[in-house]
């Protein structure tokens, strides 16, 4: 028998995997939905559920999510190798800055984009040298497609979360046992 107390973490910690795994689903069922932008595929998706998992659950669930989105996609052939530096950074950051930057989506969003763009795309740096064996790879060859497909991802979870704010959703979520 539980305490309330332990009830109340352990049904708080059953929403959170609950919605980590549907972004999680929904991450790889758009898997296919991608640009291809030299040797990356730029996947929007990813990083609208990245935002989303920032705002919704936080940095280590969020950072989770993405590397488990990233490793099915690799394992069914819908997404490379980069995507794991790009949306693992993208996510972490993202959640870091959403949670200790006043909880503004703003924020989040910066979080997002930068830890994408600038810190996963120089990290994709080695992978696509060492891992792939790209050796006509450059420092910030990753820089600027990343950057492409986190601003549409961003965009979009923009408007999502604000819809979602609007509705009484993402603070129902965060104050109602989330």
């Amino acid at each position: 028998y539980f305490s309330l107390k332990e009830e109340s973490i352990m049904s708080k910690s059953v929403k959170k995997l609950t919605v980590a795994g549907l972004l999680i689903a929904l991450g790889v069922a758009a898997s296919p939905l991608y640009i291809p932008i030299g040797a990356s595929k730029c996947f929007p998706v990813q990083h609208l559920v990245n935002v989303l998992a920032a705002v919704l659950l936080g940095p280590w669930y969020g950072v989770s999510m993405a590397f488990v989105t990233s490793l099915l996609r690799v394992l069914i052939g819908t997404g490379s190798l980069l995507a794991f530096p790009g949306s693992m950074c993208g996510a972490l950051l993202a959640g870091l800055l959403y949670k200790y930057g006043g909880g503004r989506i703003s924020i989040a969003c910066v979080g997002e984009v930068f830890g994408t763009a600038v810190i996963g795309g120089m990290l994709a740096y080695p992978v696509a040298l060492y891992l792939l064996g790209n050796a006509d790879a450059a420092l910030f060859a990753y820089v600027l497609p990343f950057g492409v497909s986190t601003l549409g991802g961003t965009i979009i979870a923009v408007v999502v979360l604000a819809a979602c704010k609007r509705l009484g959703l993402t603070e129902a979520f965060r104050h109602g046992g989330a």
